[in-house]
């Protein structure tokens, strides 16, 4: 992995929360068009790293690093998004009253046009055409004038990655994308995430350890904040200090 490919570098990133460390001299990297999976126990770490990358929350002390030169500690999620980082939530975040394709009308013009031109139709041949291709992509094309709210609990979960790459995003944060899906939900959500890490980095955080089989190029392992093992699913998984956290044997040295 070399400096000049990475999108992302996290270097001894602290999440203090008055004397508790969320993340503690977190280090981590991305490559561009790279899809990495984030596994740990409850309470490793994941989500607050998400956080700290998006803006959500502002870490302690560290750096992170987007592309080659911006620091984005410090800046607010809506810059962050601006930058090219999008983030996609466990719960789906979606307008359950708009049909599909107004929804991601509304995702694709939000920041400077707003609700009611979008609701009005007033989008140009070159929106359109992208949205029919995002419908295309995340599989919805037969349900675009479908009530979002309802579609299925997994279609939710693609519509709402549909909103975030309109916003085209460089860097995708994607948390616990297939809780409560049903198997073949699941495996359609890793082919999709495989698809769009084409044009996109992709860090997911994950339970799910099939699903982690199923998409997993490289596995980063988080323990009390801090990433104790890289590498392949294999590789992770006759990590001896990776079975020790999960069977509750050990705890991390710091």
């Amino acid at each position: 992995m070399t400096a000049d490919n990475l999108i992302l570098k996290c270097e001894n990133v602290v999440m203090d929360y008055d004397g508790f460390k969320a993340l503690n001299n977190c280090n981590f990297s991305v490559q561009y068009n790279e899809l990495r999976v984030v596994i740990g126990p409850n309470g490793a770490g994941k989500t607050t790293l998400l956080d700290v990358i998006c803006g959500k929350t502002h870490p302690t002390s560290g750096t992170i690093m987007f592309g080659k030169n911006t620091n984005l500690v410090g800046k607010n999620a809506e810059d962050i998004t601006k930058l090219g980082v999008g983030r996609k939530f466990q719960a789906p975040s979606i307008y359950g009253n708009l049909s599909v394709w107004q929804n991601l009308d509304l995702s694709l013009k939000r920041a400077s046009k707003g609700v009611f031109p979008t609701l009005m139709g007033r989008s140009t041949p070159a929106e359109r055409e992208r949205i029919g291709e995002t419908l295309e992509t995340i599989g919805l094309s037969a349900d675009v004038h479908t009530r979002a709210g309802s579609l299925s609990h997994g279609q939710k979960q693609w519509l709402e990655i549909g909103m975030v790459i309109l916003q085209d995003p460089s860097l995708l944060l994607v948390d616990e994308p297939v809780a409560g899906m049903s198997d073949k939900e699941t495996e359609q959500t890793g082919r999709l995430l495989q698809s769009l890490a084409e044009k996109h980095a992709i860090v997911v955080i994950e339970h799910d350890m099939d699903f982690v089989r199923q998409i997993a190029r490289i596995v980063t392992v988080l323990a009390e904040g801090t990433v104790i093992c890289e590498g392949t699913v294999e590789q992770v998984q006759a990590d001896n200090h990776v079975r020790e956290i999960y069977l509750g044997r050990a705890r991390v040295a710091h």
